[in-house]
């Protein structure tokens, strides 16, 4: 089973990486961007075929290692 998760800012947590994209993006010409906010995507490939104990495993290793709960939201899916 393959889990894809996806980790961003919380809102109100200072972004320095999403300025810098969004003053980049300005300085290449593209206009009309108000505000750019990034994150992680991670893919992980797991052995366990059951998909409720692969959402506790998933939800697990996000709480524990992959994401910091403090700062950062986090939502994955698995197929």
């Amino acid at each position: 089973m393959k889990a894809k998760i996806h980790i961003t800012l919380k809102n109100g947590v200072l972004d320095p990486q999403g300025k810098a994209i969004s003053g980049a993006l300005s300085h290449l010409g593209f206009s009309g961007v108000d505000d750019v906010r990034q994150g992680k995507y991670i893919e992980i490939d797991l052995a366990e075929t059951d998909k409720k104990k692969s959402e506790e495993i998933v939800d697990s290793m996000c709480k524990k290692l992959l994401a910091n709960t403090v700062v950062e939201n986090y939502r994955f899916e698995l197929d």
